[in-house]
């Protein structure tokens, strides 16, 4: 089966600096891959190499069969796109955004309207078709979003922090959107900031300063990569805790979650003995502590805590 996108040693660089560092990874079809990183990592700059709009300085990349070097015009026919910035006309009606990005796609006048009609009612904005864009909530702004951008029925659709601003309920919703989707065998290319939320996809592809430094299911990352015992803590000062302990030998890694701290310790520790006293020294007293499961966040901050250590 050819895979829906296959990036082989892709490098980009702008001058000096490199973006985007020998990614290789292979997506299949129908899959929904979430591709993470902070700020900067080079996830933007990979997508729009995929999409392309952007060419690679070196290496080989292939969606939906398509070079990206080669075919990059036909690559841009044959795929949706859904940028984080919100790129509707916010004076059009929601139907006469559709209409307008069907005829962009090509569609014929019979064909749009029918399609129209359909993405209409997947994503459940036909009581608002005739809405003017402008005065939808947000939520329902990403849904027109994404809807336009499958309108020409494409097999890949690439989605750029689709959910950004938007409520945990709402952002819920869209997901169960992206699901109907991916069991229609469309695949999902999904960027996003939201770790809880990357839990959702099938693979993810974790990248920091240009690299890939980690792939698989989440189930899988937690498994591979997170040696030791998990602990949340709650002090009085969550920031200073996390300065203090990143410089405690035993302590793997640490990060704030709200107003309480994660840390992983080795499994041959006594936690409770070793971190009341050490941080008690410090002025920081536990308030409370408990062993937790994984989470996503914990392996990225586990894999780029290990890195910078390195």
């Amino acid at each position: 089966m050819t895979s829906a996108v296959s990036l082989t040693d892709v490098v980009k660089r702008f001058g000096d600096f490199t973006a985007v560092d020998r990614i290789s990874l292979e997506v299949a079809p129908g899959e929904i891959f979430g591709f993470l990183g902070p700020n900067g990592a080079g996830k933007s700059t990979t997508i729009r190499m995929l999409c392309g709009l952007l060419r690679p300085t070196s290496g080989q990349g292939k969606v939906n069969g398509l070079d990206i070097v080669e075919e990059a015009e036909k690559i841009k026919a044959s795929l949706g796109y859904m940028s984080q910035r919100f790129s509707l006309y916010e004076d059009l009606r929601v139907e006469e955004n559709m209409r307008l990005f069907g005829g962009i796609y090509g569609l014929d006048t019979r064909r749009c309207r029918h399609r129209t009609e359909e993405v209409l009612d997947l994503t459940g904005l036909q009581e608002r078709r005739l809405s003017i864009t402008g005065e939808l909530p947000t939520g329902l702004k990403q849904r027109l979003a994404l809807g336009c951008a499958l309108l020409h029925r494409p097999a890949i659709i690439f989605l750029d922090e689709p959910t950004s601003g938007v409520d945990p309920g709402t952002r819920r919703s869209f997901w169960d959107l992206i699901y109907t989707l991916a069991d229609e065998g469309v695949t999902l290319f999904v960027t996003t900031h939201y770790m809880e939320e990357a839990e959702y996809c099938n693979r993810i592809g974790l990248i920091d300063e240009g690299r890939l430094i980690a792939m698989g299911s989440p189930s899988e990352l937690k498994r591979r990569h997170l040696g030791g015992a998990i602990y949340e803590i709650g002090v009085t000062d969550a920031l200073a805790a996390v300065d203090a302990l990143s410089g405690a030998e035993r302590v793997l890694d640490a990060a704030v979650f709200g107003r309480t701290v994660h840390l992983r310790l080795g499994r041959d520790l006594d936690a409770r003995q070793y971190l009341e006293p050490f941080l008690a020294s410090a002025g920081l007293p536990i308030h409370h502590m408990r062993t937790i499961e994984p989470t996503l966040e914990d392996v990225f901050v586990a894999l780029v805590g290990r890195k910078e250590k390195s």
